[in-house]
């Protein structure tokens, strides 16, 4: 790997109920820092929320000393509200995602009959396109546009450590799904073609992973590792195998279990509805548009 590529620290945080992984990463010579995809604990059984998850990534910034330059969403998650808007206001750094956003947001604001719901990406402060670059301290991080799992996911490429969200799995379990609405198996294939091409030892930083209840989760594999074990993608798969494989294994997945109230949470950057009469918010579910599996 070029000498000049930086390593940023990366540090992961898991939220096991819903198997997601979140990032700080900091540039070592400056200590300035950006979370990516952290989570709003969620317990859809009460229709509560608690900010434990991000009061944890809070309390590891304080003790390291590090300035947060940006919270970033990958994409608007289907199994864990997004703390993107607390964490913004805790820190003052701005929110940012993807710029096809929108086309998420219009998606599902139809599924959810919300036609007074701004699809502009107003609730980001960025939205980033394809190839954009800014700095975190000494750090380049590239926005390279993946979608495949959504119609609006992007990858965070910063120096040798790549947040990949929900493309890839540890090799031995394979690759994510792309069967939610927006989604397409064609789509997540070309974009993991294309983190593959990253330099061998870019480490790859994952959305997902479900161990046991006694495991800790794992989350990094180099691309080396992917291509010469990754049991979706690696070297010598063709794209056709690849498309056969995903679409099989997707036809036999539930739906997370907090998707329909996740997605319209997310879709509004990480915020409820507004407040009804009686001060409280309510979400909605479209009964009958998805089919029990």
């Amino acid at each position: 790997m070029p000498s000049e590529l930086k390593s940023p620290i990366v540090r992961a945080f898991f939220d096991r109920p819903t198997g997601s992984l979140q990032y700080v990463f900091h540039d070592p010579a400056t200590l300035r820092a950006a979370i990516v995809d952290p989570v709003w604990n969620y317990f859809p059984e009460a229709g509560a929320v608690s900010t434990e998850s991000a009061d944890e990534i809070l309390a590891y910034i304080a003790e390291q000393g590090l300035t947060v330059d940006w919270v970033l969403d990958t994409h608007p998650h289907a199994d864990h509200f997004s703390a993107g808007p607390y964490l913004k206001e805790k820190l003052g750094a701005p929110h940012g995602i993807g710029e096809k956003v929108t086309g998420v947001q219009k998606l599902w604001s139809k599924i959810y009959h919300l036609p007074d719901l701004p699809t502009d990406g107003r609730q980001w402060d960025r939205l980033f396109a394809e190839g954009e670059e800014f700095m975190v301290g000494t750090i380049p991080v590239k926005i390279m546009f993946s979608p495949g799992h959504t119609l609006a996911s992007v990858s965070y490429v910063a120096g040798d450590a790549a947040f990949v969200h929900d493309t890839l799995m540890m090799p031995d379990s394979g690759t994510s799904r792309a069967d939610f609405p927006g989604g397409s198996t064609e789509d997540l294939w070309n974009s993991i073609c294309a983190i593959l091409d990253l330099p061998p030892q870019t480490r790859l930083f994952i959305g997902h992973d479900y161990p046991a209840a006694d495991a800790a989760p794992r989350y990094m594999a180099t691309v080396a590792e992917h291509r010469a074990s990754n049991k979706h993608v690696k070297d010598g798969i063709s794209k056709e195998t690849f498309i056969q494989t995903r679409d099989a294994r997707d036809q036999t997945l539930k739906l997370p279990a907090r998707m329909l109230e996740a997605l319209q949470v997310n879709i509004r950057g990480g915020r409820l509805p507004d407040p009804e009469a009686d001060g409280r918010s309510y979400l909605k579910k479209p009964i009958g548009r998805f089919d029990p599996r």
